[in-house]
């Protein structure tokens, strides 16, 4: 692995491309020298560098011809548009040209070009999409958050040992607790799946902590929460409509008066450290984890600091080599001798 990892930023699949992409990657190369390789039709990135000041930055252009749309469905981004960005992102890394992908195309075809140009790791049946989100103590991560609708009990035990090395890699925890998201915490509570599931993640030699409520994601109960990837979408969607919700509350209910006003003044240092941690762009992109490389799945809408944040969130993980640690976790799992049930899961 280099010294100083090469991104490789997908700038042709959001909503402001590629626009925001080129602006937040030349703010990554700037801010922390990371070297990017932007990677979108020639044409319209020179069109926007021209807009830029490079001199002195390693950025590079790689020329990709097609573009996935957000309504590409994700198995026809990889069979039929061979040549589109976030395809030739993913081969660059495969080729060792760079060494972590970043996108805020479609998730679907971001997350299946990293499978079919990457491969799995070993063990891993189903990469999982992570999300950090604020709680009252420091940070909780959340998976799956919506690369897989439709999971089984092994999935999701796999989710909570990727969930776990991302953890104690990423987060510095040394033992993180993994908490099973369910209705309840009694152990009559969950449906099939998480019930399943439960009995799976007992045998394991994770620090498994049980069932959670939705929410013991805040309060700081769990630092890995694990779930199926439609429960995990929807509780991403509400937690940034809540914040966003927030914030319009707060700047209503200042604005109110002469006397909110003042009071909005006193307390404004609070109110921008509060906004600070609950902002999307302070976290960058989501991490794709489970292939065996990095990459990391951006908001289509993502501004540019989210974009620098993301870049600099990918740069960090192949540092710390968290696809490496995770194949590792997963053989020593297998040495550990785990049930019938839990070898079935990291086979």
């Amino acid at each position: 692995m280099r010294k100083n990892p090469i991104v490789a930023v997908d700038v042709m699949g959001g909503d402001h491309s590629p626009a925001h992409e080129i602006s937040g990657a030349i703010m990554a190369a700037r801010k922390w020298q990371i070297p990017i390789v932007l990677v979108g039709q020639a044409e319209s990135v020179a069109k926007e560098l021209a807009n830029h000041d490079i001199k002195g930055l390693d950025i590079r252009v790689e020329h990709a011809s097609e573009v996935v749309g957000m309504h590409d469905s994700a198995s026809d981004a990889v069979r039929k548009k061979k040549d589109s960005s976030v395809r030739v992102a993913f081969n660059l890394v495969k080729q060792g040209t760079a060494d972590a992908v970043v996108s805020t195309g479609n998730s679907g075809a971001t997350m299946a070009s990293g499978m079919f140009v990457l491969k799995r790791i070993p063990g891993i049946d189903r990469p999982a999409i992570v999300t950090v989100v604020p709680n009252l103590k420091d940070q909780t991560l959340v998976l799956d958050v919506g690369g897989n609708v439709d999971c089984k009990p092994p999935h999701l035990v796999q989710f909570a040992l990727m969930g776990s090395v991302y953890a104690s890699q990423m987060l510095d925890k040394s033992e993180p607790r993994v908490g099973l998201l369910s209705n309840g915490a009694e152990e009559s509570k969950g449906n099939e799946l998480t019930r399943e599931a439960n009995q799976g993640l007992k045998g394991t030699s994770l620090n498994y902590i049980g069932y959670i409520e939705g929410r013991d994601i805040f309060n700081g109960r769990a630092d890995v929460v694990v779930c199926d990837g439609f429960v995990g979408n929807v509780v991403l969607k509400v937690s940034e409509g809540l914040a966003e919700a927030i914030g319009v509350m707060l700047r209503e209910a200042f604005s109110s008066s002469l006397l909110t006003k003042i009071g909005y003044l006193l307390a404004k240092p609070a109110l921008k450290t509060f906004r600070k941690k609950v902002d999307y762009a302070e976290y960058g992109g989501a991490p794709l984890l489970g292939i065996q490389g990095t990459a990391m799945i951006c908001h289509g809408s993502s501004n540019p600091k989210a974009i620098m944040n993301a870049i600099k969130l990918a740069h960090d993980s192949e540092t710390h080599q968290v696809s490496q640690k995770l194949a590792e976790r997963l053989k020593e799992m297998r040495a550990e001798n785990c049930n019938e049930t839990d070898s079935s899961v990291v086979a």
